[in-house]
């Protein structure tokens, strides 16, 4: 926030046009990034300078947005889940529901993002994982 009540908001949101696009951004840490949401969501401030966004005054209404997506995402993760999948299955399923075709650098980066929900709905208790035969196994409890 500078002296003028201008907050730049560098990647914590995504433009509407950016994640129907893209369909996932990356997301290290899911909790944290709600968490995050929430806050810029109830701040006030004359203007707010988004990475990935126009500037705008109110930054209410993105700051739901990226939220929905979020939780859209990981509801399409439950939903992929109703039956045991390995990441691949998991991977594969969510880039055919985005229209997502995958190159080395958006493999690592959508799968690290996937990799991120599963372990955030692991640690909320909604999926398990067992191995076997060599594979991890992924499921909606």
């Amino acid at each position: 926030r500078t002296a003028d009540d201008v907050v730049f908001l560098a990647d914590c949101l995504s433009s509407r046009e950016t994640l129907k696009k893209y369909g996932i951004s990356f997301v290290y840490d899911v909790q944290a990034y709600l968490e995050t949401l929430n806050r810029v969501r109830d701040m006030q401030a004359a203007v707010f300078v988004p990475a990935h966004a126009p500037v705008t005054e109110d930054i209410r209404e993105l700051a739901a947005f990226n939220q929905d997506h979020t939780k859209a995402l990981l509801h399409q993760i439950l939903e992929i889940l109703a039956e045991p999948k390995t990441f691949e299955d998991i991977l594969a399923a969510l880039c055919g529901l985005y229209g997502i075709r995958l190159d080395p650098a958006q493999y690592v980066l959508v799968g690290s993002t996937v990799r991120s929900f599963l372990s955030y709905l692991a640690d909320e208790g909604s999926v398990l994982y067992e191995f076997e035969n060599g594979k991890m196994w992924w499921k909606a409890c």
